[in-house]
C-alpha cells in the first residue's frame, strides 16, 4: 500500500505514463524495439532479447534485460549519474486498430527523481507518438 504518492513499500518511489494511440500494438511495438528504439532507450543502444543481457546507451546510461516478451520489456536503468537502478517496463497494449503504450518506472530514489522521470517519460511518449503519425 503506498504511504506517499507514487510510493510503495515494496519498489519505493515510481511514475507511469500511457497514452493510446490510433495505431495497431504491432505497429507501435516493432517501432518501439526497432527505429524508435533511441527515442527512449536512448542513443547507440541495442535492446538485446535474453534476460540477463545487458545494455549501455552512448550517454552512459546501463542495465541489462529482466524480461522479453512480446509487447512487453522490463529491463533496469541507471544513468552514469544515478549511485542506484531502476526497473523500467514498457508494454504495448493491442486494442485492434488502437493500442496504449504503457512506461513505468519504479524504485527511484525520491519524489525530484520521480519527478524527473515522469517528464522524461511523457516526452517519449509524445515523440514516439509523433514518430509513428510521420510514418
Amino acid at each position: 500500500m503506498a504511504n506517499e504518492a507514487g510510493k510503495t513499500a515494496r519498489s519505493g518511489w515510481e511514475t507511469a505514463v500511457s497514452r493510446t494511440m490510433p495505431y495497431p500494438g504491432s505497429r507501435v511495438w516493432d517501432f518501439l524495439v526497432g527505429d524508435g528504439l533511441e527515442i527512449w532507450l536512448g542513443p547507440g543502444a541495442e535492446l538485446p532479447r535474453e534476460r540477463g543481457a545487458g545494455y549501455e546507451t552512448a550517454h552512459g546510461t546501463a542495465g541489462e534485460i529482466r524480461s522479453f516478451d512480446a509487447a512487453h520489456v522490463s529491463l533496469t536503468w541507471q544513468p552514469k549519474d544515478w549511485d542506484h537502478d531502476s526497473v523500467v517496463q514498457v508494454e504495448v497494449a493491442d486494442l485492434g486498430k488502437r493500442s496504449t503504450l504503457r512506461i513505468r518506472q519504479d524504485q527511484l530514489a525520491d519524489v525530484a527523481e520521480k519527478a524527473e522521470q515522469r517528464a522524461y517519460w511523457e516526452h517519449v511518449v509524445e515523440r514516439v507518438e509523433a514518430a509513428l503519425a510521420e510514418r
